[in-house]
């Protein structure tokens, strides 16, 4: 039952029981057991702000655990939490897939109900301290003697018989990381997530495991918490993220380290990835110079089939059609049972755990070194007491705190500790919890209250950038180490000329005016782009993509490398490259003056943007220059003055070969001409936008980030796009064609319809009306509303942060999953039928797949092709023309017998994986991009932390997103963040909340509060709520420009922003901020003024807290 805090009284005995303790307890010890549940009745309200934490109590009582959800009893009842606070009442719905950068607006964090069973404190702050007292070892050690406290995980043979009866369901456990005693599981084909309430009924599962879960009866099921029209508490991000690089049809067609990375990762991640059974984690040699200690590095463990590493395959999903059948059936009873109660989540419990997660392997947090020092004492003064203690030396043990508030704190035994840890304790270095550590879940007994983890790793100081960019990367399984000798020897040496023979076999494009566009940064120049004017207004355009897999033959060493890595990791001041800088910046890279292999396609395309010819093919490209953003984006507004390049702000470019400026000028206005005709023809068939600005950083000359900005794309962005769009639609359509079991392709489904049908009801109650029944309706409905609030720009992007969250991820596939419905096959933001990866074969491995299996379907081409200039009588054009990569395919001469031959022939050829293989790769591929991302937010995290931490506080206006009498959720516009601000038992703040209207009124009180007899504890202070500062004090407190002078003319943009320097607007510039006043009135989108500060580093993890910011003379 939620809503209660339920602890096993210390005293439920019986009257006899009860006696017969009395005459055998020592007084100081009783003492000590009220005092433990004291300290813990004190630390519910800090509780309130934290992602609660679940120790055991040390109690010695012996229950069973009881497998079903229970009232709780009146002798149960230990203290109560206050009642259940939803912003107005209605909490959303937090599915466990949702991405990390989802907030999760549940119930309280101190609530929980207990069975009768290993009974257990509600820690925070105050009472993690006496977790590991002697007290609680002591008694913990016989609580472990006396009882269990989880029941016992089902044997695998039991889980693999209950799944093929539909008894119990395959689910991906998801963690609420401000309340981890909820979860919530993903079950494949079920359009609500299962929620799984509470410590017992979670049975050891931690964030990312594959888990089995048994449903409840129905008529436990809880109240659905759905959205009556206000923005709900499922806010979009989880502790900090900036706002998500929104569309695929945005950013897939990126490349390069400051194009945005186009995916949807940050929605619905429900798939069950196959992972290696090793993990690869960060090397101490990574980071030169850093006091990082590994005493467990792990090899990387795959199997090798025909060159491709292939992780286990969960033997779960073997079995016959029948067994399938069964599963289907069980599937599909629970969706109609849910449709049929839309008002009820479904509820239920763990019983065993498929899947271990890959997260267990890297968990990241801080060891309590003060409070080990502590008990150290006690127990030396035990040890003298008593010479049979149970509490030995070499049964001693140090709590570690997971930064990652999804995940529980574990005990860490002191003699696994590494050396270097050990010393330092030994000589009472409590500095030793200011180092960021790692640590792997060795095991969790049934007897266990916490896991037991093993320390692998210490980074360094938590408040450095060094240490924590190595923990980002250790946590997210980024290899960063060099590359190995192995793969290296598979590159030529250098200098590095075109082989003569390739320019027999290619198409020699070295005279056609070719050039890049990319940041000026730049330095693994991927793509390229041309263009020609053919007669009666059609245009030839080219799009030139550097021949990686030239480079990256399968089975060999660098090809395992390049699949291990899958990506390159663009993180702000470093690149992890997923090929070698040989070869990715320079062998491959298409720089300027210089013969380079490509695999190219052009285009005819007339005036209304239609498609008359294509041709696909490999190819030798000469760039003649390197054109930045800025410069394409100067001469399409007419500014690239080629006689006074001195007034650019960017250097000129040189140009190469018997090209002149007036080429590259006329053919980036070409470009930019067909590209507008291109996307306006994309938004008419129903592709969706959802494009917003992001946050650019400005670092000093130590790089270090010294302020920050929003900024958007622009024009030259988008003329890049478009062609880099065009081109992967067209491999999809090339390779689905010529290989349909076997072609690798990306699909993005549907949005979650019932966010989306919350996202409808919001912006009508705001009288804004959205169309969502296709993509192209939702895109127009945005752009109306775009139009609407021209005036709020703020507003609007929240809204548009909104929308994101319905959206699913978009992912990789094998084209032979799906091959008996091809409607899933589909992109739903770009609406395109087909979609894949093809233009950055030098950052993604996908793409060098996808050209494998183009150069064999070219290959099979022109087999099939010569075999039928053997036939004489055929006509001229039936002998020449592309009967598998043009743009009319053939699909008899596909399917006949030479054409099978032909294509067979060249997959074995050129390797292109079967339907199975592709499957794991395609799911690994997807795994690997993910955490990209996840490390991509974190590292912008922790600059964003810096700079804070640099200015020590930073004024800001910020709008309202949720409301309720506990706590408000906030977007702070500047930073692109949301927040929470808790405000509920706080000295000298009156709160009162005003249902009817959903109207919050928070006034300053100089009365003393007093506590009802049984409340919560003390009250937190006013400071953390809110600045309060006096109107004589104002001007000290405005001040936020004090290293601004120092910063002038150091500051650099980390690549570039796409917007001009007059639309930026860094946040030092503002330096005059009024403050609220008492009474505090807040509605719906209220725009408050707010307070924002670093919080962690050396004592914690890394937060960004918020406060309100207000005016007083009381104060």
């Amino acid at each position: 039952m939620r809503g209660v805090v339920v602890e096993q009284s210390p005293v439920e005995r019986t009257e006899d029981v009860e006696k017969d303790k009395k005459k055998k307890r020592r007084s100081n010890r009783r003492s000590k057991q009220n005092s433990s549940v004291s300290a813990a009745c004190s630390s519910v309200n800090e509780m309130r702000r934290e992602a609660s934490e679940f120790v055991g109590s040390g109690s010695t009582s012996n229950y069973v655990i009881s497998n079903e959800c229970r009232l709780p009893g009146a002798s149960d009842v230990a203290f109560h939490s206050l009642p259940t606070m939803h912003i107005n009442e209605q909490a959303g719905s937090h599915e466990g897939g949702t991405m990390q950068n989802q907030l999760m607006f549940q119930s309280d964090s101190a609530e929980r109900t207990f069975s009768k069973s290993c009974p257990e404190l509600i820690a925070c702050e105050e009472s993690v301290r006496s977790y590991a007292n002697k007290d609680f070892l002591l008694s913990h050690q016989i609580c472990n003697a006396q009882r269990k406290c989880f029941v016992p995980h089902w044997s695998m043979e039991a889980v693999n018989g209950a799944l093929e009866k539909g008894d119990i369901f395959k689910a991906l456990f998801r963690v609420n990381a401000h309340n981890r005693v909820e979860a919530y599981c993903k079950i494949d084909g079920v359009q609500v997530d299962v929620l799984v309430s509470g410590i017992d009924a979670q049975n050891r599962a931690v964030e990312g495991d594959i888990v089995a879960i048994k449903i409840d009866p129905l008529s436990s099921w809880t109240k659905m918490k759905v959205s009556t029209g206000t923005l709900n508490n499922s806010a979009l991000m989880d502790d900090y993220n900036l706002l998500p690089e929104v569309t695929e049809l945005v950013n897939d067609s990126g490349k390069g380290k400051n194009k945005i990375e186009a995916n949807y990762e940050y929605v619905n991640y429900t798939n069950c990835l196959l992972l290696p059974e090793k993990r690869v984690h960060c090397e101490s040699s990574s980071f030169s110079g850093k006091n990082v200690h590994s005493e467990l590095i792990e090899s990387t463990g795959y199997n090798y089939v025909n060159g491709f590493c292939v992780p286990a395959l969960d033997p779960s999903q073997a079995g016959c059609s029948s067994e399938r059948n069964e599963i289907a059936s069980a599937v599909g009873k629970l969706c109609v049972m849910v449709s049929s109660f839309p008002s009820k989540r479904p509820t239920g419990r763990v019983v065993a755990i498929i899947e271990r997660s890959p997260r267990r392997d890297a968990v990241v947090g801080f060891l309590s070194a003060k409070q080990w020092d502590t008990n150290r004492e006690g127990y030396k003064k035990d040890s003298k007491k008593k010479k049979n203690s149970l509490l030995s030396s070499n049964r001693e043990f140090i709590m570690l705190s997971p930064t990652d508030p999804k995940f529980p704190k574990m005990m860490v035994f002191v003699r696994d500790l590494p050396d270097c840890i050990k010393k330092r304790l030994d000589g009472g270095d409590v500095t030793v919890e200011m180092e960021l550590v790692a640590a792997r879940i060795d095991n969790w007994w049934e007897e266990n209250d916490v896991p037991q983890a093993r320390v692998m790793h210490v980074f360094g100081r938590g408040g450095e950038i060094e240490p924590q960019i190595a923990a980002i990367l250790f946590e997210n399984a980024i290899l960063s180490s060099e590359f190995s000798f192995e793969s290296l020897s598979c590159l030529p040496n250098v200098p590095w000329d075109v082989p003569s023979e390739e320019f027999q076999s290619r198409r020699d494009l070295r005279n056609l005016c070719i050039f890049t566009i990319d940041p000026s940064t730049a330095t693994d120049l991927d793509d390229a782009l041309s263009v020609e004017r053919l007669s009666n207004g059609i245009f030839r355009v080219g799009v030139h993509i550097a021949d990686a897999s030239y480079f990256v033959l399968p089975d060999t060493a660098l090809d395992s490398e390049a699949q291990i890595r899958s990506t390159s990791v663009y993180l702000l001041q470093r690149k992890l490259p997923m090929l070698p800088s040989l070869l990715s910046e320079n062998l491959g890279s298409l720089y300027p003056g210089v013969d380079r292999l490509a695999f190219s396609i052009f285009w005819d395309i007339n005036l209304a943007g239609e498609i008359l010819d294509r041709w696909i093919g490999r190819t030798v490209i000469r760039s003649c220059c390197k054109l930045s953003y800025e410069h394409a984006q100067d001469i399409i507004d007419g500014l690239f003055d080629v006689g006074s390049f001195d007034t650019l702000k960017n250097r000129c470019p040189q140009l190469h070969g018997h090209f002149e400026w007036s080429d590259v000028i006329t053919s980036v206005k070409r470009l930019h001409e067909i590209s507008k005709t291109l996307k306006e023809n994309r938004f008419n068939d129903g592709a969706l936008s959802l494009e917003s600005s992001k946050v650019v950083f400005l670092f000093d000359e130590d790089g270090i980030p010294c302020d920050s900005m929003l900024s958007g794309r622009e024009e030259s962005n988008f003329l890049v796009e478009e062609f880099m769009l065009l081109a992967n639609c067209t491999a999809a359509e090339v390779i689905s064609r010529a290989y349909p079991d076997s072609a690798l392709l990306r699909r993005h489904p549907e949005p979650n319809l019932r966010k989306l049908r919350e996202f409808e009801a919001f912006c009508s109650k705001h009288g804004l009306e959205l169309d969502t029944s296709t993509s192209g309706r939702l895109h127009h409905s945005l752009e109306w509303i775009r139009e609407k609030l021209k005036n709020d720009s703020v507003l609007f992007n929240i809204l548009m942060s909104y929308a994101c969250k319905p959206m699913q991820l978009a992912t990789y596939f094998c084209s032979g999953e799906f091959i008996n419905n091809e409607n899933d096959w589909g992109h739903y933001a770009l609406a395109v039928p087909l979609y894949t990866h093809f233009t950055s074969p030098l950052r993604r491995y996908p793409d060098i797949l996808v050209h494998r299996t183009l150069s064999a379907t070219i290959e099979a081409e022109e087999m099939y092709l010569k075999h039928k200039r053997l036939f004489p009588k055929l006509k001229k054009e039936e002998m020449t023309r592309r009967c598998f990569t043009g743009i009319c395919f053939d699909k008899d001469a596909a399917e006949s017998i030479e054409g099978q031959e032909a294509l067979s022939a060249a997959a074995s050829k050129h390797r292109v994986p079967c339907a199975e293989i592709l499957a794991v790769v395609a799911a690994y591929c997807n795994e690997r991009k993910l955490a990209g991302r996840h490390a991509k937010d974190a590292s912008d995290k922790l600059y964003m932390w810096v700079l804070l931490k640099k200015k020590g506080i930073l004024l800001s206006e910020a709008r309202v997103l949720g409301l309720g009498p506990r706590f408000m959720s906030i977007y702070i516009q500047k930073l692109s963040i949301e927040r929470r601000i808790y405000y509920d038992e706080v000295e000298d703040l009156v709160v009162e909340w005003l249902d009817s209207t959903s109207t919050l009124v928070l006034n300053f009180s100089t009365n003393k509060r007093f506590h009802k007899r049984g409340s919560l504890g003390k009250c937190r202070m006013l400071e953390d709520v809110a600045m309060v500062t006096s109107p004589y004090d104002l001007k000290p407190a405005l001040d936020l420009s004090e290293d601004r002078e120092n910063e002038g003319g150091t500051s650099q943009i980390e690549g570039d922003t796409g917007v001009s320097s007059g639309d930026r607007a860094p946040i030092s510039d503002i330096i005059e901020m009024e403050p609220a006043v008492f009474p505090l009135t807040v509605h719906l989108l209220s725009t408050i003024p707010v307070a924002l500060h670093a919080i962690g580093g050396d004592d914690g993890p890394l937060d960004i807290g918020a406060r309100l910011y207000m005016s007083s003379y009381f104060r």
